[in-house]
């Protein structure tokens, strides 16, 4: 790992909203409102993939991953929750964690390349972060 403070990738700034801050992790929200949609980034520098993390942050950023994909699924009652790690994009290890219905716009396939991004309105955007800041437990 490098010595390098840790600084989230531009793309991912620009296309999220912060929603908490958990021990290894940062979660984000997608700024997609057709799909509830966020994003966890380990806070590491320099780190592309998930075996990458040495064995107990690895442990914490897997738990983390698999809270938010229940709580997705608590809050919304999500069909299937669909949890992700590509980095073709973005290389800054990231994983995606989507709450899915057979209703969505994109259903069965992947959430990527359908359609165009319905970024929130203000008022939904608040909305939302109220929804997931009263509903994802602190870790």
């Amino acid at each position: 790992m490098s010595d390098h403070r840790f600084m989230l990738d531009p793309k991912l700034t620009a296309d999220t909203h912060p929603v908490v801050r958990w021990r290894f992790s940062d979660v984000l929200l997608m700024n997609d409102a057709r799909f509830p949609w966020l994003i966890l980034v380990p806070r590491v520098p320099d780190v592309t993939e998930l075996f990458q993390l040495a064995g107990p942050q690895r442990a914490g950023v897997v738990h983390e991953a698999m809270v938010l994909g229940e709580t997705l699924q608590g809050l919304f009652s999500a069909e299937k929750i669909n949890t992700a790690m590509l980095g073709n994009v973005v290389p800054q290890l990231h994983i995606h964690v989507i709450a899915r219905f057979s209703s969505d716009s994109a259903w069965p396939g992947p959430v990527w390349g359908v359609g165009a991004a319905q970024p929130y309105s203000q008022g939904a955007l608040r909305q939302r972060l109220e929804q997931l800041l009263s509903g994802l437990p602190n870790l």
